[in-house]
């Protein structure tokens, strides 16, 4: 128990690790556009100040608690660290990696950022530890409409997107293709991860048969 306890922890830390690093690339490469949420949180920044990954850490406090009035649920312990840690790794990736000018470099990083994203959200909601106060919130509506994950997510985005770039933040063909690709990374990551933490667990559990002398 301890083991898989041990192993879902790890899957959760290091997909925020990813998911961070992916959202922070789209950030640099903000000549493009940058992810909906992004330009949410760039906007807030640009009109109040404190840091981009201050506004995220309290644009998911707020969704926490919408979604929790949705749902009627208290959130998991998993969901408060996803708004804490995710916004403190957006602030220290922001300062560890330099900007990046040429055109060639920011479709670069932006094309990694989105695949990176995609990848460390599948990463550590596979754990079922407490998806983060978006992804809850997508996930909510993906179960109340059956809609697919890519479906829903593009909606949200969309609707996030315009609500930032009314306050300034940047919206660029990069926006677009965040919102449309990254869903569709998560249906196949989700599940792909999922996988690998069923089967890790599954081998580190079993115990070796006892040699009879």
């Amino acid at each position: 128990m301890r083991r898989s306890l041990y192993y879902r922890w790890l899957f959760f830390i290091s997909g925020l690790i990813v998911m961070a690093l992916g959202f922070t690339l789209t950030i640099k490469g903000n000549k493009l556009g940058i992810g909906p949420w992004d330009v949410l949180h760039v906007g807030l920044f640009l009109n109040f100040g404190l840091t981009i990954g201050t506004w995220a850490i309290i644009a998911g406090f707020v969704i926490i608690v919408v979604t929790a009035l949705l749902t009627r649920r208290i959130p998991q312990i998993g969901t408060f660290l996803n708004m804490l840690l995710v916004g403190v790794f957006i602030d220290i990736f922001n300062f560890l990696i330099p900007d990046i000018e040429t055109l060639l470099g920011q479709i670069i990083i932006f094309t990694l950022g989105i695949i990176l994203s995609g990848i460390g959200i599948g990463f550590y909601v596979a754990p079922k530890i407490g998806a983060g106060p978006r992804d809850s919130l997508m996930l909510f509506f993906v179960e109340k409409t059956g809609l697919s994950i890519s479906i829903v997510r593009a909606s949200l985005e969309v609707s996030v997107a315009l609500v930032g770039w009314m306050l300034g933040g940047p919206v660029g063909i990069g926006t677009i293709a965040v919102a449309l690709i990254t869903g569709r990374i998560v249906q196949f990551s989700l599940p792909w991860f999922e996988k690998a933490l069923k089967k890790i667990i599954e081998k580190k559990n079993d115990v070796p048969p006892v040699l009879k002398i």
